[in-house]
């Protein structure tokens, strides 16, 4: 039970005033940070065209973690065909992947129309740059409690699910923490779309994703969750302390 309420300790403290910033400033200092985005700039100049700068991994792996996706810095043939899909194509490759962080990535970086211009522009690599100080407070998270960064990034990005089912199965973070939150195996995952999207409706109302309070609390009951189950207890008195009904609840 003391590991459930450190992990919803450690997620509170987090979100007060000026602890990300003091966070992203000290990592700013971190030389790997600056030889990243330096590599990164050396070999953006130095390709012809965008599609060789994609093949390099200095470029992609940086593209891929500040955007997100840090597994796709080993795809770079998914890469380039999403990255330099036509959005305006319905059928495009951006279009139809299932994990629409992917989609979100091809929408910030434009570059099928902007090519390798785009990704010399010094405000995309300002914009990289940040993305790659938030991916490793987010990996610092992690190290601190299980779950922490996760249940960070849900907050950001939960409220834009818009009621959207699919949006939330589409987002690895959004579905991990409802579905760890609502008690539901990852084995989930391997399951159809249509399979998972009626197990979470019929625990969830999607529409309350709105709500940056129940955001909140389905962040907590997700590291609370985790902690139980690492710490091999049912937590359940823990949960009650913090307002949150029995396990299998429909919030």
């Amino acid at each position: 039970m003391a590991d459930a309420a450190a992990a919803v300790a450690a997620f509170r403290r987090v979100l007060k005033p000026g602890e990300e910033d003091r966070a992203l400033g000290r990592i700013a200092t971190e030389p790997q940070q600056k030889r990243a985005m330096e590599q990164f700039k050396r070999a953006v100049d130095r390709a012809p065209d965008v599609r060789a700068a994609l093949r390099d991994p200095r470029v992609l792996q940086v593209i891929t973690t500040a955007l997100g996706i840090p597994e796709g810095g080993t795809q770079p043939g998914l890469a380039t065909r999403v990255l330099l899909s036509d959005l305006k194509d319905e059928k495009s490759l951006a279009n139809t992947l299932g994990d629409k962080r992917w989609k979100s990535a091809a929408e910030t970086l434009n570059l099928a129309k902007g090519g390798i211009a785009a990704l010399r522009d010094p405000q995309l690599q300002a914009s990289l740059a940040d993305g790659l100080r938030r991916a490793q407070w987010n990996q610092n998270l992690e190290k601190e409690q299980p779950g922490l960064g996760d249940a960070v990034l849900f907050r950001e990005r939960a409220t834009a699910v818009d009621g959207n089912i699919y949006a939330v199965l589409g987002d690895p973070i959004i579905r991990r923490v409802v579905t760890g939150a609502l008690g539901l195996p990852q084995e989930i995952a391997i399951q159809s779309v249509e399979t998972q999207a009626r197990a979470v409706r019929a625990r969830l109302d999607i529409g309350k994703l709105e709500d940056p309070k129940e955001v909140q609390r389905l962040a907590e009951r997700y590291l609370m969750n985790r902690a139980n189950a690492a710490g091999g207890n049912g937590g359940a008195d823990i949960l009650a302390r913090f307002g949150f009904p029995p396990r299998g609840f429909t919030v």
